[in-house]
């Protein structure tokens, strides 16, 4: 990522409220439980979650490498994975040997790179013949908006731009799943435009955060309750939706 662009989410990362939440929004849930359905299970073989962040697509396990470009992600998700292997790593540059995984996870992390194609050279580097890679990315580059410059996408992607760059790595695509579908979209959108106004609204206002932990219990469940409900018509409008109107497509493709 470039230092002139500031992933907006990194405002939130020293919040404790937020990141205590981050793992209850619905797109998370959705998103999370779709990728582990799609982990094959291999006896002796090791997964590698490319930019997992503080939130990894994937449960604890012996088996995983958990690896992002923040070091200061890496550090905390340590503290709460205990024992976990974290690794502080440039997907362009993956410190691995060849073929040292069985399966990968890519989730949400090609769209934030000003070049896509050294990281998928080397996520085809260090996968083992025949293994895996598990896929999620921001789909039609007509829904660009407002929300994707808020988390600094570089781009989204047409299907066809996206097995064509796999194809390019040597990875086919064998499926090809509706992850969210045009409400996610319009959600996000007006998410983050609420979020900008309270930005513009509290500027220069006092800090209010301690008033604000004091109160959160009810806050979270009431978040939490919400965001479980909310995956409903999420999920719905996904399966519902043609596949041209999907804003978030997963795909599961093989190492030839």
């Amino acid at each position: 990522m470039t230092p002139t662009k500031q992933n907006r989410f990194d405002d939130f990362f020293a919040d404790e409220a937020y990141v205590s939440l981050k793992n209850h929004l619905y797109n998370y849930r959705l998103r999370r439980r779709a990728i582990q359905k799609q982990i094959q299970s291999v006896r002796g073989g090791l997964i590698l979650e490319i930019g997992s962040g503080i939130s990894p697509m994937t449960e604890k396990s012996d088996g995983i490498v958990y690896s992002d470009l923040s070091f200061a992600a890496m550090k905390k998700l340590k503290i709460a994975h205990q024992g976990s292997v974290c690794v502080a790593a440039d997907a362009g540059r993956l410190p691995f040997r060849a073929g040292s995984f069985t399966q990968i996870i890519c989730s949400e992390v090609l769209e934030h790179l000003p070049e896509d194609r050294p990281a998928l050279s080397e996520i085809a580097s260090v996968l083992k013949q025949g293994g895996f890679l598990i896929l999620t990315f921001p789909h039609r580059r007509l829904f660009f908006a407002v929300d994707d410059r808020f988390v600094n996408h570089f781009r989204r992607y047409e299907l066809n731009e996206m097995t064509q760059k796999l194809e390019g790595a040597d990875l086919k695509a064998i499926r090809i799943q509706k992850l969210f579908g045009p409400l996610e979209k319009l959600t996000m959108m007006t998410v983050i435009s609420l979020i900008s106004v309270l930005d513009r609204f509290r500027k220069g206002q006092p800090s209010r955060e301690a008033q604000k932990r004091k109160n959160l219990s009810f806050f979270d469940l009431l978040f939490i309750g919400l965001n479980r409900l909310y995956c409903i018509p999420i999920w719905l409008d996904a399966r519902l939706a043609p596949r041209c109107l999907s804003s978030v497509l997963l795909v599961r493709a093989v190492k030839i």
